[in-house]
């Protein structure tokens, strides 16, 4: 015959095992024979809490006190019911009584949970110490005071408590969790990721744990091990903002683009709350040359919470930005200074005189690109022919001297200062230090981190040249540098500076670097034009691709060469090829490459007969370079300074006839170079004589370009 004792036994089996449901209908049978069963009472109270009834076992709980007063098992669950019932008052009471019965590390535990829910975090350590001081290896109650150190900031403290209990019990998964997040806090991925992977053996379904994983493979650097556990996590959870945001992060810094064009947008279909999704669409987008879109993006982000990251943005790229004039850029360029640029310190604290002629004048460029030998041409070309008996010169670098290979010829006067690990405001210390009298910015915003600098004022002259084409926006520059080509006195009132112009271009340069030899125009031997254009992603706009379709469905045969860095990328690629094909433009005529070492890069022109400019924004580099190597560029006469870039390099240069007037005027010189019957012959002569004609011109003319600018230093 069965007894209560039995149905008991029974009931504690199937509890051990799991199966609840059964022993709870064991323990009520128990009771049902013997309503005071104190332990079949604490017990069905416990299948209460552990299933979500807390207000039965509550009632439970305290049917057992009433027969057992001094149970101490039944006060901690009572405790748990009540705190999840929001009775803390009461659960608090609840764990104390038990304390005062039996001082029981579980209990102490509890509390410490109790008081950490209420952010009593001092009070919670407290009690989760009390915990360990009776039982040292209480793997929960390192792990909960691991978790209390983590709310308090206190990481360090936070790891070590994860990581007693992960010693304590090795399928901890929650404590390894931990201890991965505050690795991965702390700036230690690497050692975050072993425990996260543990984690996720033990719990595969965690959608954001995959994300945790990935977060840390893509801090390492380790961009594909990262995308795949993005994918794992969303085939957890397909809506997760989360892994499509981060997702679309890894893929981006890995130049995959168009797959990030993808990703952001599903993070902003999950949350529209998370704005950095739609700034990195946008510069995803931008990177693809889809500039209108990306603007409209910026703009989007600019009017809703933090506006910073999207005004900085905009003011980067809006001089390029096919739907923007110069008042815009003005506007957009002074919203962001104004908005977050630091005060300027006082002028009148200059001791020394610019206009003193007892010693040379201090001349301090500064850059962030004094390495990039192949982009610096114009600024070494002054730089070599600066007269030091009158102007002592000074580089503010933000790479070490010894990262500047090629193009600079050291002069023993010089001065060469490292300001790579500085601050903006301590880098402006330096120049002040230096008693620079003209301060020369060679970045624009192309390095807006170093913006800040110019905006303190190190220098009682500020001068801009080189980088900006387009206006600061900022009241810190006292001169930009420009030519009448760049900059007609009527566009003049949409610059903040004063403007200044040099004779010819002001992108006058010379190469001092190795490059190839001049090689003889592809169609010359027979073959039809290749066209070609070597600008950056960025710069080939939809309007770029639908006028370079015209040509070339105008000129039979005819092809196309793009290669940039985003190139590289077969995503990338075939987003180019789709737009190519909305213009009806097959891939067959288009090739699409990557990057390569420069000399290499440079060699792509040897493939090319005619390049191609592109528009609002021009080349600059790219232009320099494509007539270096003899291949002539079309460009035309824009609206804007960086749709003029071109165009003052090629007039300085001899080459004005590859200057058009206008879009419809670009496109027909174009056409009209490539179906001339003798256009072999003339590309041939025009490659042959190339170097000779620049080197005869102002565009190469770099000691007459140095006198030039060193009376605009003496008159400021």
């Amino acid at each position: 015959m069965t007894t209560e004792d039995d149905w008991f036994r029974e009931a504690l089996d199937h509890h051990r095992a799991g199966r609840l449901p059964e022993a709870a209908e064991l323990y009520q049978k128990v009771l049902k024979a013997s309503p005071g069963q104190t332990d079949a009472l604490y017990l069905l109270g416990v299948i209460a809490h552990q299933t979500g009834y807390h207000a039965q076992a509550v009632e439970l709980n305290c049917r057992a006190l009433a027969i057992t007063p001094d149970d101490v098992r039944c006060y901690n669950v009572l405790g748990l019911a009540l705190m999840e019932l929001g009775r803390d008052g009461e659960a608090e009471a609840s764990f104390q009584q038990a304390i005062s019965l039996d001082s029981n590390p579980e209990v102490h535990n509890n509390l410490g949970t109790l008081w950490k829910k209420q952010g009593r975090l001092d009070d919670a350590i407290r009690a989760y110490r009390q915990a360990l001081a009776q039982s040292p290896g209480y793997a929960n109650a390192h792990y909960n005071l691991g978790n209390a150190y983590r709310d308090q900031k206190e990481m360090e403290s936070a790891a070590r408590c994860f990581q007693r209990a992960v010693n304590a019990d090795p399928g901890h998964a929650s404590a390894l969790v931990g201890l991965g997040q505050v690795l991965q806090a702390l700036q230690r991925a690497g050692e975050a990721v072993p425990f996260l992977e543990r984690a996720l053996v033990l719990i595969p379904d965690d959608a954001d744990l995959y994300c945790d994983l990935g977060d840390a493979l893509q801090t390492l650097g380790q961009l594909p091990g990262a995308i795949n556990q993005y994918r794992k996590a969303l085939e957890c959870n397909p809506r997760l903002s989360r892994a499509w945001y981060s997702a679309g992060c890894a893929e981006s810094s890995r130049n995959e683009y168009a797959a990030a064009s993808l990703c952001f947008p599903r993070a902003l279909d999950s949350d529209p709350s998370r704005r950095e999704a739609q700034h990195n669409l946008g510069h995803s987008l931008f990177k693809l040359g889809q500039v209108g879109e990306a603007m409209t993006l910026f703009r989007q982000a600019a009017t809703a919470g933090d506006p910073e990251a999207a005004q900085a943005a905009i003011a980067v790229i809006i001089p390029g930005d096919p739907g923007s004039d110069n008042q815009a850029v003005l506007e957009a360029r002074r919203t962001w200074a104004e908005g977050h640029l630091p005060p300027p310190r006082p002028a009148e604290r200059f001791s020394h005189s610019v206009t003193s002629s007892d010693r040379p004048l201090r001349v301090g460029y500064v850059s962030a690109f004094f390495q990039d030998h192949n982009w610096m041409k114009p600024v070494w070309g002054l730089i070599h022919r600066h007269d030091r008996q009158r102007f002592e010169v000074h580089l503010f670098s933000d790479a070490p001297a010894s990262a500047v290979l090629h193009g600079y010829r050291r002069h023993a006067q010089d001065q060469f200062h490292d300001i790579s690990g500085l601050s903006a405001e301590a880098a402006a210390d330096r120049i002040e230090q230096a008693a620079i009298d003209v301060l020369v910015d060679l970045n624009g915003y192309s390095a807006t981190g170093r913006l800040p600098l110019f905006a303190r004022r190190p220098a009682p002259v500020i001068v801009s040249w080189f980088n900006m084409y387009a206006t600061s926006g900022m009241p810190c520059y006292d001169y930009l540098v420009g030519d009448d080509v760049v900059i007609p006195q009527e566009e003049e009132r949409f610059y903040s500076e004063k403007i200044v112009r040099v004779p010819g271009s002001y992108l006058t340069f010379e190469v001092t670097y190795p490059v190839p030899a001049v090689a003889p125009a592809p169609c010359s031997a027979g073959r039809a034009i290749t066209f070609g254009c070597l600008a950056p992603q960025y710069k080939i706009t939809k309007d770029v691709i639908g006028a370079w379709s015209t040509i070339l469905r105008q000129v039979p045969k005819s092809s196309l060469i793009l290669k940039n860095s985003a190139l590289g990328s077969p995503g990338n690629r075939r987003f180019v090829y789709g737009l190519f094909e909305t213009c009806n433009i097959s891939p067959e005529r288009v090739r699409l490459e990557g990057p390569s070492d420069h000399y290499r890069f440079l060699q792509t022109y040897d493939q090319i007969d005619i390049a191609l400019d592109t528009f609002p924004y021009n080349g600059g580099t790219t232009t320099t370079e494509a007539i270096w190597q003899g291949v002539p560029v079309v460009t035309f006469w824009g609206n804007r300074w960086v749709s003029r870039i071109s165009a003052s390099i090629l007039r300085a240069g001899g080459l004005g006839e590859f200057v058009g007037q206008g879009l419809e005027d670009y496109v027909s010189l174009a056409l009209r170079l490539a179906n001339s019957p003798d256009t072999p012959d003339r590309l041939q002569d025009l490659r042959r004589m190339m170097r000779f004609r620049l080197l005869a011109s102002p565009v190469c003319d770099t000691r007459s370009f140095a006198r030039n600018m060193e009376r605009l230093y003496a008159r400021t």
